[in-house]
C-alpha cells in the first residue's frame, strides 16, 4: 500500500498509478467477485493470451500456475475449452475500453485487486454486476455441476470473476 506502480508493457508505456488499499481488501461493498485474478489465470481464461506481457506489474505468484499462451489465443486453455471472448476491437467500438485500462475489465480488476482506486471503479463494478443476468440463466437452465450446459456462458462468467463451477 502506498506504492506507485509504473506500467511498461505492449499496450501501455509510462502509465503510473498509486496503490491506496491493501491487496485484495477494502472492495466496494457491492463488488463481491468469487475469484481472484490469480485463481482466474490458473483456471484458464481469455485463451491464455490476456496477461502474457504484464508479469512485471503483478505478483509473480499469479503466474505460477497460470494457463498462458505467449504466441496466440488457445481456447483449449480456457476452463470450459470454448471461446467466450470478443476481439478487443469490438470492446473499443462499444466504448467499453478506457485509456487507463486499455485491455478492459480484467485489467481493471487486477489493478483494483492490487489496491488501485479510480473514478472509473463505479462504471466497472456496474458492468460486473450486469453479468448477474448470465448467472440467473445458467442457474435456471442447467443442473448443478453439468458443465456441458451453456459452456460459453459459463466461461464468460469466469472471465468476470463469477465461479460458474458452483452453478
Amino acid at each position: 500500500m502506498g506504492n506507485i506502480i509504473t506500467v511498461d508493457d505492449l499496450m501501455q508505456h509510462g502509465y503510473s498509478y498509486p496503490l491506496s488499499k491493501p491487496r485484495g481488501k477494502n472492495f466496494d461493498p457491492i463488488f463481491t467477485p468469487d475469484l481472484t485474478p490469480k485463481e482466474m489465470l490458473a483456471m484458464g481464461v481469455f485463451g491464455g493470451k490476456y496477461m502474457t506481457d504484464c508479469k512485471k506489474e503483478f505478483p509473480a505468484d499469479w503466474y505460477t500456475h497460470a494457463k498462458l499462451s505467449p504466441e496466440k489465443r488457445d481456447c483449449l486453455l480456457n476452463y470450459f475449452k470454448v471461446d467466450a471472448s470478443q476481439p478487443l476491437a469490438v470492446w473499443q467500438k462499444k466504448g467499453w475500453i478506457h485509456p487507463q485500462d486499455p485491455r478492459g475489465w480484467f485489467q481493471w480488476y487486477c489493478r483494483y485487486f492490487m489496491g488501485r482506486r479510480t473514478p472509473d471503479d463505479i462504471r466497472q463494478i456496474k458492468r460486473w454486476k450486469a453479468m448477474t443476468r448470465h448467472v440467473a440463466q445458467v442457474k435456471r437452465n442447467c443442473v448443478l455441476g453439468d458443465f456441458s450446459c451453456r459452456p460459453k456462458q459459463r466461461q464468460a462468467l469466469l472471465h468476470w470473476a463469477y465461479d460458474s463451477r458452483e452453478m
